[in-house]
C-alpha cells in the first residue's frame, strides 16, 4: 500500500504507519544502527519462530522435511533480489564465511595479481593476506579519489593479464559514498579475472542486479538492510564461471559418492554451502527478502536517501561534530561522523542508555583506508524506511545535549 508520507513532503512511497506497525522495535528504540544490524519485521520473526515451534512439536528433521518446498523457495527469492538463477545462489551462516568461500575459490598462483578496494573490511582483507602467503599471489590495493570512491584511474592503470581476482566493496563498513561497481564490471568486461563484490551495506537498501554490475560472484549479509536474522549470508556464483572454480569446505552437501566410489562434486552454487544448517533462520531469511522485495527496492532506495540527507543535514547543525568532506557524494543510508576530544563509545553508550542506537566504526575495521586514521574510531548512524524525520531530530537533540554536559 502506497501513501503520501507528509514527513518527506507527500512523496508516495511507503505506508509509514503499517512499517512501523509491523517493526516492534519501533515503540522502544530509536534504532540508527541498521547497517549492524536491523530491527527484524513481524513477518520475519514469524516465520522463524514458527519453524523452531514446528521442530519443537514434530523434531527437526520432520520439519526440514514438511519446509523442503519453503525452503526451495528461498533460492527463489534470493535469484530475483539479485537478478539470477536460484541455482547460483549458496545460503551461508554469514557474509563473512560467503566471501571466504568465494576467494578460496578462485584458482590463484605465485606471480597472480588480486586487486582490492582501500575499504575492504578487516576480516576480508585478513582472508586475502592468508591467501596471499599461501599461493604466492600479490596484493595491490586500490586507493580512494578526491571524492571517497574507488579510483578508476588508478585500477585502469594496474589492471593487466595477471589480475585474476578483483574484490570490491560495494558501500564501505564505516559508512561513505557508493563505490562503482558498475563501472568497474564495464572495465573487467573483456578480462579473464573474477569480480567479486561485498554488498553487505547494500541488499536490502539499493537494487542489486548481477548481469548490470558484471560480478562473477557476490556476497551479502541478511541481518542488516535486509531485516533478516542474524546467522545469514547470500554468495552468488556466476554459472557460466562456476567450472572454474574449487570447491571449499566440502562435505555431503557439495559432495557425491558414485557406484565405483569416486566423488563427483555438484555443479551449482550450492557446492559452497554445508549439509547441516539452522532451517528456521534460513525461512526468516527468505522471509526477509520477500518483505523488501514487497516495498520495492527502489521505493526503499529513494526512501532511504531522503532520510540520510536530513541526518547529515541534523549532524552539521551539532556543534563539534566533523562531517567528511565526501558526505554527499554518492551517499547511502550509512552516515559517519566525528567527535574531536570525545570518547566515541562513551558517547554511543550515553545514547543507547537513552533509547538511541547508533554504532562506533573502529580503525581497524577497514586498515587499509586512510579515511579511517582520523581517530581510533569513527560513530555511524545509519537509517532505514521505518525511520523518520523526528527520530532524527530526536537523535540530533539528545547528542547535543551529552555534547553540551562534556564542554
Amino acid at each position: 500500500m502506497e501513501l503520501a508520507d507528509p514527513e518527506l513532503g507527500g512523496v508516495p512511497r511507503f505506508d509509514i504507519a503499517r512499517a512501523r506497525a509491523e517493526t516492534t522495535g519501533c515503540a522502544g528504540v530509536i534504532h540508527l544502527n541498521n547497517a549492524g544490524s536491523a530491527l527484524m519485521p513481524a513477518p520475519v520473526l514469524d516465520r522463524v519462530v514458527g519453524h523452531l515451534e514446528l521442530e519443537a512439536r514434530i523434531g527437526g528433521y520432520e520439519a526440514a522435511e514438511l519446509a523442503e518446498a519453503a525452503v526451495l523457495g528461498v533460492y527463489e527469492s534470493a535469484g530475483a533480489l539479485l537478478g539470477c538463477l536460484p541455482s547460483e545462489i549458496a545460503l551461508t551462516e554469514n557474509a563473512s564465511r560467503a566471501w571466504q568461500a568465494a576467494v578460496r575459490a578462485v584458482p590463484l598462483a605465485a606471480g597472480d595479481r588480486i586487486v582490492v578496494g582501500a575499504a575492504e573490511y578487516v576480516s576480508n582483507h585478513l582472508v586475502l593476506q592468508a591467501v596471499r602467503q599461501a599461493t604466492g599471489a600479490r596484493v595491490t590495493v586500490v586507493p580512494d579519489d578526491e571524492h571517497g570512491r574507488f579510483d578508476l584511474e588508478f585500477f585502469r592503470e594496474v589492471l593487466d593479464e595477471r589480475t585474476k581476482l578483483v574484490a570490491l566493496t560495494h558501500v564501505p563498513v564505516y559508512g561513505g559514498p557508493v563505490n562503482p561497481v558498475r563501472e568497474v564490471g564495464r572495465l573487467l568486461r573483456d578480462a579473464p579475472a573474477f569480480y567479486l563484490v561485498d554488498a553487505c551495506q547494500t541488499a536490502g537498501q539499493l537494487r542489486l542486479d548481477v548481469a548490470d554490475i558484471g560480478c562473477d560472484l557476490l556476497t551479502t549479509a541478511g541481518r542488516k538492510y535486509l531485516r533478516g536474522p542474524r546467522g545469514t549470508g547470500l554468495l552468488y556464483v556466476n554459472s557460466a564461471r562456476m567450472s572454474e572454480l574449487r570447491g571449499t569446505c566440502l562435505d555431503t552437501r557439495g559432495l557425491r559418492w558414485s557406484g565405483n566410489g569416486e566423488v563427483s562434486a555438484r555443479q551449482d552454487a550450492r557446492l559452497f554451502e554445508t549439509w547441516e544448517a539452522s532451517f528456521a533462520i534460513r525461512l526468516g531469511l527468505g522471509a526477509a527478502i520477500d518483505y523488501a522485495l514487497d516495498w520495492g527496492i527502489d521505493a526503499i532506495w529513494e526512501r532511504i536517501l531522503l532520510l540520510s540527507a536530513r541526518l547529515t543535514e541534523r549532524l552539521g547543525y551539532v556543534p563539534g561534530v566533523l562531517l567528511p568532506d565526501d558526505a554527499l557524494v554518492a551517499p547511502s543510508g550509512l552516515v559517519r561522523f566525528r567527535l574531536p576530544g570525545a570518547d566515541p563509545h562513551r558517547i554511543r553508550g550515553e545514547l543507547h542508555r537513552g533509547g538511541v542506537n547508533v554504532s562506533v566504526s573502529e580503525r581497524e575495521l577497514a586498515p587499509l583506508d586512510p579515511a579511517q586514521r582520523h581517530e581510533t574510531a569513527q560513530l555511524r548512524a545509519s537509517v532505514h524506511y521505518y525511520n523518520t524525520e523526528d527520530e532524527i531530530d530526536r537523535f540530533g537533540d539528545a547528542l547535543e545535549l551529552l555534547l553540551k554536559k562534556d564542554a
